[in-house]
């Protein structure tokens, strides 16, 4: 294994998309707070329903001169070329996408516009840059490789099996960079990570939406018997392995990223449950435990993901610093510090789909 390297960075001027979602929003924040990167940062962001400019307010108020925010979609050609000229982009860092599993079931022509013709739209112009461009980082997720059975880790070999609308259509993303980076040189390199947990996730996701619930005494979905696993990676720790690809990691090559934290769904509903109980017992004395509600599991659920993450290890001495029972209670006492936060996103349109989802609001 070796040391992590050292990063002094030859990007002047980084694109980041999705740069106001849970992960683009924490990887800018690393860059600017824990990296202390000099050069400029424009965020591209949409701002769908998870993206939210309140994540970064802070950064913009600190760094006028070198936080830059752009509303655009990346679907839309003609504006991103503006960007990109206007910025004279040389780095691209690429998140924007849309995430959730259950509504690339519901509504998956989305995911195809967003995962597929707009990072089509990014290569695009990445490659119009010619030399300018130093980096095409994408950024995707484990589930691209599908299922796997009791043992085993997904490596960068691994052939993919996509199993759900939206893995099918990050699946297509992929290839779409890997082929660019092939048929026309351009540098890219790709990350397959984990489930991701931290500050700033928006609340349809496992681990925020049981923190928010058991908060407010309400029911704590569990999909089918709880049994599915997931390898969980605390956000930080992906933020400083997408730096360290971004500028050390080998162009054209694939670099899975894992937290080396494997748990069943309910276990971690659980142990969220007794953590909540220990540092903020509920008002009426009961266990939280008691909220846990199993409910009808949805389509093609993955039994179990788990990551190996050897080749980013060896190459670039990254490996994961949170423990999942360090990173949860960072995660569980960011959430009870920012009760403002959480009920600034918490719209009309946020406990519509709850509903939908669990038939609670």
């Amino acid at each position: 294994m070796k040391s992590q390297k050292q990063i002094k960075s030859v990007f002047n001027n980084i694109l980041v998309t999705g740069g106001c979602g849970f992960i683009g929003s924490n990887f800018i924040r690393y860059l600017l707070k824990e990296e202390n990167y000099t050069g400029k940062i424009i965020n591209l962001d949409k701002l769908t329903y998870a993206g939210n400019p309140e994540n970064l307010r802070d950064i913009a108020a600190d760094f006028k001169t070198r936080y830059i925010f752009e509303k655009a979609d990346i679907c839309d050609a003609a504006s991103l070329e503006k960007i990109f000229t206007k910025h004279d982009i040389d780095a691209i860092c690429h998140f924007a996408a849309e995430s959730h599993v259950d509504r690339s079931i519901k509504e998956p022509s989305n995911f195809v516009q967003t995962n597929i013709i707009g990072t089509f739209n990014l290569l695009e112009l990445a490659k119009s840059r010619g030399d300018k461009l130093k980096i095409f980082h994408h950024v995707s997720t484990d589930e691209v490789y599908g299922s796997l059975g009791e043992k085993g880790l997904f490596k960068e070999t691994t052939s993919y099996k996509p199993n759900s609308p939206y893995s099918a259509s990050k699946a297509a993303s992929d290839q779409m960079a890997r082929a660019y980076f092939k048929t026309f040189g351009l540098p890219v390199t790709i990350s397959n990570c984990s489930n991701n947990y931290g500050p700033y996730q928006f609340p349809e996701k496992l681990i925020p939406l049981i923190i928010i619930n058991a908060l407010e005494g309400k029911p704590l979905p569990v999909y089918g018997d709880g049994k599915n696993v997931r390898d969980w990676l605390y956000v930080e720790d992906h933020c400083r392995a997408v730096w360290q690809i971004m500028n050390h990691g080998r162009k054209g090559q694939t670099y899975n990223i894992g937290g080396k934290a494997e748990m069943e769904n309910i276990k971690i509903v659980r142990m969220i449950c007794d953590i909540l109980d220990e540092i903020k017992p509920a008002k009426d004395g009961k266990k939280r435990r008691n909220l846990i509600t199993f409910v009808a599991d949805r389509p093609g659920h993955d039994r179990r993901y788990a990551i190996d993450f050897s080749k980013i290890n060896k190459e670039i001495g990254w490996s994961p610093k949170e423990s999942f029972k360090s990173g949860i209670k960072k995660t569980i006492k960011w959430y009870l510090a920012n009760t403002a936060w959480v009920k600034s996103i918490k719209t009309g349109a946020y406990n519509d789909w709850i509903r939908q989802q669990y038939g609670e609001s």
